[in-house]
């Protein structure tokens, strides 16, 4: 009678604690998620988010990926692919028993994500500010029991990004245009990362008015957002050379510079190196 009182007792502990340990967050677009454990099996549909991921220790706990996540380069062999961004496999993804599918607002379509919500929970990000790349780390040192590591990323950005604004006090602020894609030709607009970290570097969009991202007419450059400087990105759209020789005609005074995409548009712990990469930047200018 005894043990069986004290079994009973031991059982409703057992319980309360197994309640403690549970995971209640919301994400980023404020859906609310329960987990009763941290998720073990994670596929990550956002090429930064997969590279964070890695840097907050959690290698093992990745089943699948995107073809566009190369960073860490080996996982394009050691891990499932499962499609792009825009575009992904359901049935590899569902083969792969998933706890929680990483996704982005911006990446990732509204229908993708409701279709991947039959599989599993997805886990969405939206990230416009460097404040908003601080909470999805804290987040994710929650979600995934990574706390410390979660804590040391963001200690190391909010150094270099106290760092970064003491350097860049004193430059001037220059209008200026980022390209993302030819044909047609877009650039980068307001409401998102780009614009943020343009901003950070004490550019000011010519097309931030226009929407967040608006298709333009080079040769209606100088009189619609007459920049005084042209970023073109090395994605989504790779550009080259030869395509800044094309938009020279139209701008013949304005610089024109090859920019590394991944520094200007990729958040998470990627951001560390951006604030080097911009040091560099801004002493060719």
């Amino acid at each position: 009678m005894y043990f069986a009182k004290n079994l009973a007792t031991f059982a409703v502990k057992l319980e309360i604690f197994s309640n403690l340990k549970q995971i209640i967050l919301a994400d980023q677009l404020g859906t609310q998620h329960i987990f009763e454990t941290s998720p073990r099996r994670i596929i990550s549909l956002v090429p930064s988010q997969t590279e964070l991921l890695y840097d907050l220790g959690l290698e093992d706990r990745i089943v699948g990926i995107t073809k566009f996540c190369v960073h860490p380069y080996h996982f394009k062999s050691t891990k499932k692919i499962v499609g792009g961004t825009k575009k992904v496999h359901y049935e590899k993804i569902r083969l792969l028993q998933p706890d929680i599918i990483i996704c982005n607002k911006e990446e990732n379509t509204k229908e993708i994500v409701e279709e991947l919500r039959r599989i599993c929970r997805v886990w969405v990000t939206d990230i416009i500010t460097i404040e908003d790349n601080f909470r999805m780390i804290s987040d994710f040192g929650q979600l995934f029991n990574c706390r410390i590591e979660a804590q040391k990323w963001n200690d190391k950005l909010a150094f270099a990004l106290s760092d970064f604004k003491n350097f860049i006090k004193d430059k001037r602020v220059k209008k200026a245009a980022y390209f993302i894609w030819k044909n047609p030709y877009m650039v980068a607009g307001s409401d998102n990362f780009i614009n943020e970290l343009l901003k950070l570097n004490h550019f000011k969009n010519s097309y931030d008015t226009l929407g967040r991202y608006p298709e333009i007419h080079i040769e209606k450059m100088q009189e619609e957002g007459n920049p005084e400087i042209i970023f073109l990105s090395s994605e989504p759209f790779p550009f080259k050379k030869e395509d800044g020789h094309e938009i020279a005609q139209f701008v013949p005074d304005v610089p024109i510079i090859l920019v590394d995409g991944e520094m200007f548009s990729w958040y998470g712990s990627r951001l560390l190196k951006a604030f080097d990469y911009f040091k560099k930047l801004h002493k060719t200018l």
